[in-house]
């Protein structure tokens, strides 16, 4: 795509956010707490996507995430894809994949688990990352990624 064609202006230093499934777009910038940020943050939403259908995009000037934010973005929107930007150059790609474990991101749906009732961090290894099927640590019991609440 010609530079000139951008449908967001570009960053000097930062991250974009890219292919993000258009209704995940302002979950996604909710889980990053964007809003907190001092530093110029765009969200643009159903853009058309070969990929996906329709996209939402989130340009963040002067940030940079870690594996922690990360891995709270891959609950949401797996395999969203991170540009991170260094003097208006894209010098670094990676698609955001699902860790094998999630600690102290989403709790457990079983009210009678030791994590509902101690104060605890939540543990889940992901056993079916195709199909998004998390176990919890503590009292094994299955659940959906799509079904989550985020801690």
């Amino acid at each position: 795509m010609n530079k000139k064609e951008r449908l967001v202006a570009a960053i000097k230093n930062g991250t974009v956010i890219d292919h993000i499934p258009a209704e995940k777009t302002y979950q996604v910038a909710t889980i990053l707490g964007l809003r907190n940020l001092t530093t110029p943050v765009t969200i643009g939403y159903n853009y058309p996507s070969k990929k996906i259908g329709s996209k939402g995009i989130i340009k963040v000037s002067d940030k940079f995430f870690t594996d922690e934010e990360i891995s709270r973005l891959s609950v949401v929107a797996p395999k969203v894809v991170l540009n991170i930007i260094r003097n208006y150059e894209v010098v670094e790609k990676k698609t955001v994949e699902t860790p094998d474990e999630l600690r102290g991101i989403v709790k457990c749906n079983n009210p009678k688990c030791i994590t509902n009732n101690e104060p605890m961090e939540t543990v889940f290894n992901v056993v079916d990352k195709e199909r998004g099927t998390l176990k919890c640590h503590y009292c094994d019991k299955e659940q959906s990624i799509s079904e989550v609440k985020l801690v």
